[in-house]
């Protein structure tokens, strides 16, 4: 047995399940909470010690999830990135967590950054940033669906795609 592709199986495995779990938390759960929290005076106990904790995890899970899919790819990174033959829905999959990992990189987490006043930032700048961390998180649900749907169909290409 090679320990290597078991290893980064697991680990994107249990990454990917922190990463979209805390998607699915910030999206289902905590922005609603915030929300109701904020209107009762109660939302600097999320603010300053559950919502930076959590973005701490789901930033690098998303890293760990990337990185172990690449090494998952290996030889076939690059056939899988340019979407050849039976590499097609792997390879969405891949560009769609991509995408995903980018805005958490280099949209929501700076956003987040200015919206939690762990950097400064004036009240206008701070309400545009939670603004676009909000809709960038969305964007980020919403190609979480197509994104679990095409890794799991390189999986399964023939069941998916008759290939």
């Amino acid at each position: 047995m090679d320990y290597i592709p078991a290893l980064s199986r697991w680990f994107h495995i249990m990454a990917g399940i922190m990463w979209l779990g805390l998607l699915y938390y910030f999206n289902f759960v905590q922005a609603q909470a915030l929300k109701d929290a904020q209107a009762d005076g109660t939302s600097a106990g999320i603010a300053k010690h559950v919502a930076p904790r959590a973005l701490f995890w789901f930033r690098w899970a998303a890293v760990l999830t990337w990185l172990t899919g690449a090494t998952l790819l290996g030889k076939h990174f690059v056939t899988a990135f340019t979407l050849q033959g039976s590499h097609l829905p792997i390879g969405i999959g891949a560009w769609l967590g991509t995408i995903m990992l980018i805005n958490v990189w280099a949209v929501i987490w700076p956003c987040q950054k200015k919206a939690l006043g762990l950097v400064p930032a004036s009240d206008q700048e701070r309400a545009r940033a939670r603004r676009m961390a909000f809709l960038v998180s969305r964007l980020n649900l919403a190609l979480s669906f197509p994104m679990l749907f095409f890794m799991a169909a390189g999986g399964h290409t023939a069941v998916f795609f008759g290939r």
